[in-house]
């Protein structure tokens, strides 16, 4: 019986202890924050992720109570941003903006200091951006089918200007040419300005590129949107077509953006900081710079952002395959 009474009070202690540790979770969960949450975010101050991340978090800010603040931390494929973050503690006060780098990554280095999937617990998607397809005013191509038609009739004569090699907007142009069963040099360059300045000088007949930066110079009649990558028209382009409607089905690119944290972060957490993100994506002052800026506010649950982000891996390896972009 002593025996017994003694393997029943260790048992009942063991109970307490776990019926304790299960308790503290959403205690601890229901303070937070309780302190400044930083986020991550891997690109320079001044582009679309970050604008569109600062109006966000600024949002999010208030009704969390606690300030969100910015770190800028640009790389190649947005590694320092994410190796800082899957590494930090998972605790809901470092957070990382996660994006298209995010989904390219896995296919274009040979190795990571992170695995892109199991070291991050996804909170929501942020923003969804149109890239757009383009070619000087003065160009004979005014629609994707006169582009179709020049590049069959003069294979490899035909270039398209990009950003850099392996950038959203590189992929785009390579799955266009694939999808459309086309043969023309995509041509990268290393900013928006010197994709332009090599579409106005002819030394590029088209060029792909996200809206945010070129849709100001598309209203003013100094660029000619033939088509939008996005699976629907853009809002600030109604008279744009798809690349979809101009008879390449099934084709889609969009940008985007979410927010993430360390993985083994609290449910409790990760339901609080969503919660918060939805009610700044619903704001109207944010509707608002959303709409300036081209993009397309896409609240999620954590889980349909898990999905999403498995997806685009798969999606962008397929096509850095396909083109035979070596891996750095």
């Amino acid at each position: 019986m002593k025996h017994n009474k003694t393997t029943f009070a260790t048992f009942s202690a063991r109970c307490l202890v776990i019926a304790a540790s299960a308790m503290a979770l959403p205690v601890a969960a229901q303070g937070y924050p309780t302190k400044p949450i930083r986020i991550l975010v891997p690109f320079a101050p001044g582009g679309v992720g970050d604008l569109t991340a600062r109006a966000v978090t600024q949002k999010m800010s208030v009704s969390l109570g606690q300030q969100i603040i910015v770190d800028n931390r640009p790389s190649a494929g947005g590694i320092v941003a994410s190796e800082i973050v899957a590494k930090a503690e998972p605790d809901g006060y470092t957070i990382l903006l996660l994006n298209n780098l995010h989904a390219v990554s896995p296919s274009l280095f040979k190795s990571l200091p992170y695995d892109p999937l199991k070291d991050y617990a996804p909170v929501s998607t942020l923003g969804a951006f149109s890239l757009v397809l383009m070619t000087s005013p003065d160009s004979p191509m005014r629609s994707v089918k006169e582009l179709i038609a020049m590049a069959k009739a003069s294979p490899g004569k035909l270039n398209v200007g990009t950003i850099n090699i392996g950038a959203t907007q590189h992929l785009a142009a390579e799955l266009f040419k694939s999808m459309a069963g086309l043969d023309f040099v995509t041509v990268p360059f290393t900013s928006t300005a010197a994709v332009v300045s090599a579409l106005r000088g002819n030394s590029v007949q088209a060029a792909v590129e996200v809206l945010a930066p070129v849709i100001g110079q598309i209203k003013a009649g100094a660029l000619r949107a033939i088509a939008v990558t996005a699976p629907a028209r853009v809002a600030g382009l109604p008279d744009v077509p798809t690349v979809m409607e101009s008879g390449v089905p099934e084709y889609q690119v969009i940008a985007w953006n979410g927010i993430g944290t360390p993985a083994k972060t609290p449910r409790a957490v990760i339901d609080r900081l969503n919660k918060a993100m939805h009610a700044a994506l619903d704001s109207p002052d944010v509707r608002q710079r959303f709409q300036e800026l081209g993009v397309e506010p896409r609240p999620s649950t954590p889980e349909a952002f898990r999905q999403f982000l498995t997806a685009e891996i798969a999606k962008w390896q397929a096509v850095t395959e396909k083109a035979k972009i070596p891996k750095q």
